[in-house]
């Protein structure tokens, strides 16, 4: 039994980051208050999450990784602005949340599909993030927050936007980085994926956004001792791994 040195690296990432996270939690009585950042890191680490989970399974761990932490700091900042009823950011604002999605897209894409790819995937993905933004399609533009999911035409709209946007992105970037041949697969995969992961989440925005502002801090300790010892248990593989002899390829 083997398992690949990257993915071994990637899962005590994983374990470190979450330690970090969990202190952080942990430290609700200097990170509390309605509207404080521990609200913030609450929605980060939630979006983060669930984007992260939904773009790994789709297009791999790194590419889950990588957009899984542009999605939570973008998306936890947009969400707490628009739970403070702050007025709508100005067009370097919209452009510098693109752009980050955009980086967390061509770092997970050039790892996935190669540099070419990746950098041509970032640069399409953030302008053409620009662009919607200043025409309205924006994450906070139905902020709702309510006690269940639920399910809108505009967010069907969004999905729909993002399925043939991405779709046309991984065409594009594949003819780019010369992989011609795999251009209309690698186009409807993404496309697939990204669309299929914002209509899956988008319904559930709406809870996310009730309980960021309503979970009690206490229990936010409690979760935080939860993420520190699964970051820990998973920190912990790499000496399980040289325990129990297991090889470890290069891959």
């Amino acid at each position: 039994m083997t398992i690949d040195k990257h993915t071994l690296a990637l899962v005590s990432i994983i374990g470190s980051s979450l330690d970090v996270l969990g202190a952080l939690y942990l430290a609700y009585d200097l990170l509390g208050g309605e509207h404080g950042p521990l609200r913030t890191l609450t929605r980060a680490v939630t979006y983060g999450t669930l984007y992260g989970a939904g773009y790994g399974l789709a297009l791999g761990p790194v590419f889950g990784l990588a957009s899984g932490v542009a999605h939570g700091i973008t998306l936890g900042w947009e969400y707490a602005r628009a739970s403070r009823q702050d007025p709508k950011p100005g067009f370097w604002v919209d452009t510098a949340m693109s752009a980050i999605r955009g980086c967390g897209f061509a770092l997970g894409a050039s790892y996935s599909f190669g540099p070419a790819f990746g950098i041509t995937f970032g640069v399409l993905s953030t302008a053409g993030q620009a662009i919607v933004y200043r025409l309205g399609v924006r994450p906070d533009a139905e902020y709702k927050p309510a006690t269940r999911p639920r399910l809108s035409r505009f967010q069907l709209l969004a999905a729909a936007n993002r399925t043939v946007g991405y779709a046309v992105t991984g065409y594009v970037s594949s003819v780019v980085a010369q992989q011609g041949e795999h251009a209309i697969a690698i186009g409807l995969k993404t496309g697939l994926a990204i669309g299929v992961v914002t209509a899956f989440i988008g319904p559930f925005t709406p809870f996310i956004e009730w309980t960021a502002d309503h979970l009690p801090e206490r229990r936010m300790g409690v979760f935080g001792v939860g993420l520190i010892v699964i970051g820990f248990a998973l920190q912990s593989v790499q000496y399980w791994v040289t325990l129990l002899n297991v090889g470890i390829g290069n891959k």
